[in-house]
């Protein structure tokens, strides 16, 4: 029998035996790896809360009692016994339903995550809601251990522990190693002082110690003190009791029955409580359980073998015609990044690298290889990562921040504040910059121009190709003062590397040697200093990061056509400052004017050429301008593979070729 079909909402999970839901368990992983192996997602940590995840919908009443997750990663198993079984094959495609929790998608979804650290705070505060409407329903917040390493779960500890508010909160330990008698024994030790009738003789025996005369007081803090010792002494509920939380666990997250017990009893507490679950990341599935950071999120694979199923291009446009695209493999820019980086630091001592919980992601496990003493994971804290990037700068270090352009937004009052004031030389380096894919609107990073370009002594950079990328790198760490580089997710141009050692090294970024200049287009990045690509007289097009080869693809387009289109091209290199000698000269010739961005428009980088064309009085003297912006509109952009969404929002060539056209349709029909 297919378990899983029958269930649509909880009213229809309840309804199962205790019996038949380890069989629904085998069932959810099934469906689980299936559709990941095919879309890509998160699989690893969703395999790890299954049994937890139906424990919860199994004792709770969702909706009317709000769950809360913590950044969304775990979250197939919710919405799979939420009624979106039928849909579940559209996960993360474009139209289909979101890897994450969204709220809009369905009313199960309490509060719509993406980032980490958040579901305390949001539940306390849905907790505090509910209380002054006098709803009596609970609120269960799930966080993971990684993610009580953000400051932010903290904070909302405190003030729901101070506030001793209604909130049970589920802390899945996916990385803590403890020993099965250990286990047994805080696992007994949960269950059983979590029973009703216990926990109601703990608060009358302690009352009724404190109100001996003259020693109640002191009487009742050893036996507490006694309680709590014993408790830490094979738990580490200490830090939780601190909070004022009563502490349970931790115990086999894997182990249903005892998961469900647990959460009956806890369920009628009215109190800050936490719940401490270990459980394991790929959990029945052998590749996921073996290499869990690979299976964390991960592209489509196959099944039998855990191995992925995703093509490497051998013949991708070249526009710049550097070289001709050969069968080797395409570096990522996040590779050609970690390779760039592991030579600058054997060049240069005083090189570190920083990221936030991201060594693979952002590239850099080569380089903590390397110099295990240069680099530092912080772990999910964003904000220390550029406070603390700040105090190695003024100590002379050269800190690369490594983050991705989404949780860079988390940091910004840092970034303004402790780096940007006093001008300390922190390089950014802002990785997945511009449309991300499948991960949908809480990871694409379409806001770091406009939050960016505001703070005084802040300079940002954008690379056309993997080249542009090497080199303001090498800029960046020569550089004196708060500068930015923003790149986009996946494979470059495929451009060979002019700056390798060697022929064997051309397409890698190893054995970097800057100093060689073989061609002009090689000449180092000078700061505020755009690039003429193509010279012309009707349209000038001015584009940014990525989107200089999709006007390149576009302007051959228009050539192809056979249209007597004089266009001239500028690769920005920077969003700020701007190249304002080149961008006024050329707009003192030519009235229509196009920018491209894969950015929001409100504040990004077309905005920063208006502002420079109206300060410097081009629109006041008289000629017919004609400016297109093109970018994201205002508003948050869905989930989707990264050329459906380019496509979709008018980001690519063809966009491009249409407002080209519309300009000078225009023009000859006037």
């Amino acid at each position: 029998m297919n378990l899983l079909r029958t269930i649509k909402t909880g009213d229809d999970l309840k309804k199962l035996s205790k019996n038949q839901l380890p069989a629904l368990a085998k069932e959810i992983r099934e469906r689980i790896i299936s559709v990941v192996s095919k879309n890509g997602g998160h699989l690893a940590s969703s395999l790890g809360v299954v049994e937890l995840t139906i424990a919860i919908h199994y004792v709770f009443n969702i909706p009317s009692d709000s769950l809360i997750w913590d950044v969304g990663h775990q979250a197939y198993t919710h919405k799979l016994l939420t009624g979106r079984d039928d849909r579940f094959d559209s996960l993360r495609k474009f139209k289909g339903i979101s890897g994450f929790i969204k709220r809009s998608e369905n009313p199960c979804d309490a509060f719509t995550v993406g980032h980490s650290s958040t579901s305390i705070s949001a539940g306390l505060g849905i907790s505090v809601a509910k209380h002054l409407k006098k709803d009596k329903a609970k609120v269960i917040s799930v966080i993971g251990d990684g993610s009580m390493t953000a400051g932010l779960a903290y904070e909302g500890l405190n003030q729901a522990g101070d506030s001793k508010r209604d909130l049970i909160v589920i802390l899945n330990d996916n990385d803590m190693s403890i020993s099965p008698n250990v286990g047994a024994l805080s696992s007994f030790l949960s269950r059983t002082l979590s029973a009703n009738y216990l926990q109601s003789m703990k608060k009358d025996f302690g009352a009724f110690l404190k109100s001996l005369p003259g020693i109640g007081d002191d009487i009742y803090r050893i036996a507490k003190k006694s309680e709590n010792s014993f408790k830490t002494f094979v738990t580490p509920g200490m830090l939780f009791e601190a909070f004022n939380f009563d502490y349970f666990g931790p115990i086999d997250g894997h182990r249903l029955n005892h998961l469900i017990d647990i959460m009956e009893n806890i369920k009628h507490l009215n109190e800050p409580v936490l719940l401490h679950v270990t459980t394991k990341k790929g959990k029945g599935y052998e590749p996921a359980e073996k290499n869990p950071v690979y299976f964390h999120g991960v592209s489509s694979f196959d099944i039998d073998t855990g191995n992925t199923s995703t093509s490497i291009p051998t013949n991708l446009y070249n526009p710049s015609n550097l070289s001709t695209i050969a069968p080797y493999p395409i570096l990522t820019y996040t590779e050609v990044f970690g390779q760039t980086m592991v030579e600058l630091a054997k060049q240069d001592s005083k090189v570190v690298a920083i990221t936030a919980a991201m060594p693979e992601g952002t590239g850099l496990t080569q380089f903590a290889k390397e110099f295990p003493e240069r680099f530092f994971d912080v772990g999910i804290a964003e904000q220390h990562a550029v406070t603390f990037a700040a105090g190695m700068a003024s100590q002379g270090m050269k800190p690369v921040v490594a983050i991705y352009s989404t949780f860079m937004q988390r940091a910004y009052d840092q970034i303004l504040h402790d780096v940007c004031i006093d001008s300390h030389h922190v390089v950014f380096a802002l990785d997945r910059g511009g449309i991300v894919g499948e991960d949908g609107p809480t990871h694409h990073g379409l806001f770091d121009y406009s939050f960016l370009r505001s703070i005084p002594n802040m300079t940002i950079m954008a690379p056309k190709d993997e080249n542009e990328l090497a080199l303001m790198l090498k800029k960046a760490i020569d550089y004196k003062g708060p500068i930015a580089i923003r790149y986009p997710r996946g494979r470059g141009e495929g451009v060979v590397n002019y700056y390798a050692k060697d022929s064997t090294e051309a397409h890698s970024f190893k054995g970097l040697n800057f100093n060689k200049n073989p061609i002009e287009k090689t000449k180092e990045i000078e700061i505020g200093k755009a690039e003429l690509l193509r010279d012309g007289k009707d349209v000038l097009i001015l584009a940014s990061g990525r989107t200089v080869q999709e006007a390149i693809k576009a302007i051959d387009e228009i050539k192809q056509s056979q249209k007597n289109i004089s266009i001239a091209l500028v690769n920005a290199r920077f969003i700020k400052p701007l190249d304002s000698e080149m961008i006024l000269n050329l707009a003192s010739r030519i009235y229509n004017i196009i920018t491209v961005e894969e950015h929001v428009l409100d504040g990004g980088f077309g905005s920063a050429v208006l502002e420079l064309l109206v300060d410097n009085g081009i629109f006041s003297k008289g000629y017919n301008y004609k400016v297109k912006r093109i970018g994201i509109k205002d508003k948050f952009v869905e989930h989707g593979s990264q050329n459906i969404l380019r496509s979709e929002y008018k980001l690519d060539s063809a966009a491009i070729v249409e407002s080209v056209m519309e300009m000078v349709l225009d023009k000859a029909t006037a």
